[in-house]
């Protein structure tokens, strides 16, 4: 599923440059417009501690899962978040690798990755570095990250083959992505789909079960298994994908 990259990509832009500055003004902004209340943020992290994380992470927490439990990180490994928003999956990810491993966070906006940068620095965070870039084109090396996660951000992006692509591209051999998105049932066509709700609200660019496993299969990856974790409107759930790359 293929949509106009340019336009969406603006609109993306537009809406968490707004979004950041909310969290500037110390308000929680609304990721998933079209959807009710509780199924995206920092609720959908269950218990999360947020004694050590800035109050502005939290708060710009607009995913629709935990992404950094998902993938099972480990101590000394290297991982990637794409489109890593106000950081607070970069953060926790920091803290789940230890200070011999080392967490990227990728985004497009501004605004995000100079809030990113703040809470970083806040959390006094020495394995972290925030790149500026697209989800589609990774400014890493190919080979260097053992794992990739994303927050309820692959939906949002025009050109998913690209990001899957670059997934593989990043990957160590046997290295495994472990992501928390949006994901529709197969039952859903991408008109349905665009009627339930708008792209910027997570819901009109998600993939359905099918077409996110032949996406991630095409570009290589192996053992791809989604599971749908809570509803978020009428045939579309938040969900788990994890995927390996073949060794």
């Amino acid at each position: 599923m293929n949509e106009e990259p340019g336009s969406i990509r603006d609109d993306v832009h537009r809406f968490y440059a707004e979004a950041a500055t909310v969290v500037a003004g110390d308000a929680s902004p609304c990721c998933g417009a079209d959807v009710p209340d509780g199924r995206f943020g920092a609720a959908v992290y269950g218990n999360l501690d947020e004694a050590d994380l800035p109050d502005a992470s939290v708060l710009a927490s607009l995913g629709c899962g935990n992404p950094t439990a998902v993938a099972a990180l480990r101590e000394g490994e290297v991982v990637l978040d794409l489109g890593s928003g106000g950081g607070i999956d970069v953060l926790l990810s920091a803290r789940r690798v230890g200070p011999t491993g080392k967490a990227y966070g990728l985004d497009m906006v501004p605004e995000m990755l100079d809030l990113a940068r703040r809470n970083v620095a806040e959390a006094g965070a020495t394995n972290v570095e925030i790149l500026e870039g697209h989800i589609e084109d990774v400014p890493l090396p190919a080979s260097s990250v053992d794992v990739v996660i994303s927050n309820c951000v692959i939906n949002l992006s025009g050109d998913k083959p690209a990001v899957f692509a670059e997934m593989f591209r990043v990957l160590r051999p046997a290295g495994r992505v472990g992501v928390s998105d949006v994901v529709a049932e197969d039952r859903l066509s991408i008109s349905e789909r665009v009627e339930l709700g708008s792209v910027v609200g997570c819901i009109a660019g998600a993939l359905s079960v099918s077409e996110y496993r032949d996406g991630l299969g095409a570009a290589g990856f192996v053992d791809i298994e989604t599971t749908f974790t809570h509803p978020v409107v009428d045939g579309m759930h938040a969900s788990i994908v994890t995927a390996t790359k073949p060794a």
